[in-house]
């Protein structure tokens, strides 16, 4: 049997679809999400319904969405299901979560094995509705996981690890091999808890500037900063703010990158 089959669904690589289907890493997610029947839940590409089904089972509704027509109209069809999910069919990278948040009249709790092909993306559309998101659970690949949570002066440490602390506190919940999905990915995949802050520990003016700055930055994280962001500061700025101009991206701490973001005009 073709690998790529599943259930009767021929996984499809354009949506990076790669089907959860162990048992024992179904019930630790779960666990971990903790699902209430009174929560705005939302399972961003519920695939084959390897969640879809145990967290419907603690709750009174579940939204999903779905980009794939095929599995949408299963998961309308599923049994198990029946009027307990509605099924939303469109890109999540272009969803205005807001709607769902007012629909509901409150925060959302967001989970969902990602497509790794569109997992970072995802995660920077996602921060923008911090303010209506009490939690995020997500399957990622297991390098994106540590790049999340990765500290200054690591190789790992980037723009996404600076704007992801900056908006949530991340915990890495367990570690998936290949063999827990169908197809099986060549890569580690890990599950993570993203918590946005209510109350953000750095304060900054203008979000789309600290999004700028960071893209300056890493993306020609060899140069040190005196050049990678010879656009936006002069040397005696960077030192006037005890930024040590001869330092690289990756050696700069999230506070400082806010630093730089509110001091930029």
């Amino acid at each position: 049997m073709n690998s790529r089959v599943h259930q009767g669904h021929f996984a499809r690589k354009r949506f990076g679809q790669n089907f959860l289907h162990d048992d024992y890493i179904i019930e630790n997610i779960v666990a971990a999400i903790q699902p209430k029947a009174d929560q705005a839940l939302v399972e961003i590409g519920p695939g084959l319904a390897a969640l879809t089904v145990p967290v419907s089972k603690h709750v009174d509704h579940l939204t999903v969405i779905e980009i794939d027509r095929d599995l949408a109209s299963r998961l309308i069809e599923n049994p198990f299901l029946n009027d307990k999910i509605t099924v939303i069919e469109q890109d999540a990278l272009t969803f205005n979560f807001n709607q769902l948040a007012d629909q509901f009249g409150k925060p959302l709790r967001v989970f969902g094995n990602l497509p790794y092909n569109i997992s970072t993306p995802l995660m920077f559309h996602l921060f923008q509705y911090a303010n209506i998101i009490t939690d995020m659970h997500f399957m990622l690949q297991k390098e994106v996981v540590t790049r999340l949570v990765a500290a200054p002066n690591s190789k790992d440490y980037g723009r996404l690890s600076v704007m992801a602390q900056y908006y949530c506190q991340i915990i890495p919940v367990l570690e998936v091999p290949p063999t827990s999905f169908k197809p099986a990915p060549k890569v580690d995949s890990a599950v993570v808890r993203l918590i946005p802050y209510k109350e953000k520990p750095y304060f900054v003016n203008d979000i789309k500037i600290l999004s700028r700055v960071t893209t300056e930055a890493f993306n020609q994280r060899r140069k040190t900063i005196r050049n990678s962001l010879s656009n936006m500061f002069t040397v005696e700025q960077l030192t006037k703010l005890n930024i040590d101009p001869s330092l690289r991206a990756e050696n700069l701490t999230v506070q400082q990158y806010c630093q730089l973001a509110n001091s930029w005009n």
